[in-house]
């Protein structure tokens, strides 16, 4: 069973299961279902009521969503800490390897390139760039859109939210520009 789970599915396996999850959410966790309305509702618990986004009450849908969060930490934990070998490497295109290393980057074991994603990357220009200013762009985009990348590529397109499309297409357009153009200006 180790083995199994230890090694990439196929896409006509893996997709499936993620679309068999889609029923179960919009019966247990109604209408919105992504990390970005978990995030809101945790803040919601969290943060004086004078904020007027956040009032509301989140214990209808937030202690479910907490949940799917919890879940997605420990088994992010578990695939990185038990489950995947030591000498992991990304399975990726020899040209994605070969891009990645014109850029600069060296090792391509792991999970992410550990030359970007490591603690002493913040004191860097490149590194604060990436992570910071790409994390506040990731939470600012998934406001602005109403929803991140999961909630609207899993729960609104199978939906049929025009709305969800429209995201995804950005999200996956803003992904193109950040990789064709904002990773080799940074790195």
């Amino acid at each position: 069973m180790l083995e199994l789970l230890s090694r990439p599915w196929p896409w006509w396996v893996a997709g499936p299961l993620i679309g068999l999850v889609v029923p179960f959410v919009y019966w247990y966790g109604g209408r919105k279902w992504g990390v970005s309305s978990s995030l809101q509702h945790l803040c919601a618990a969290t943060i004086p009521a004078g904020v007027e986004y956040f009032r509301y009450d989140w214990r209808e849908r937030g202690p479910a969503h907490f949940a799917m969060v919890a879940g997605m930490m420990l088994g992010a934990f578990l695939a990185a800490q038990v489950i995947a070998p030591p000498e992991l490497v990304v399975d990726i295109s020899a040209s994605t390897r070969g891009d990645l290393l014109a850029l600069g980057l060296s090792d391509l074991t792991g999970l992410v390139p550990s030359e970007i994603f490591h603690w002493g990357a913040l004191l860097r220009l490149p590194g604060l760039a990436i992570v910071v200013a790409g994390g506040f762009l990731v939470g600012f985009g998934a406001r602005y859109a109403d929803g991140c990348t999961s909630g609207h590529a899993i729960s609104g397109l199978a939906s049929l939210q025009l709305g969800s499309l429209a995201a995804v297409l950005g999200f996956f357009v803003g992904g193109l520009v950040s990789t064709w153009v904002l990773l080799p200006l940074i790195l």
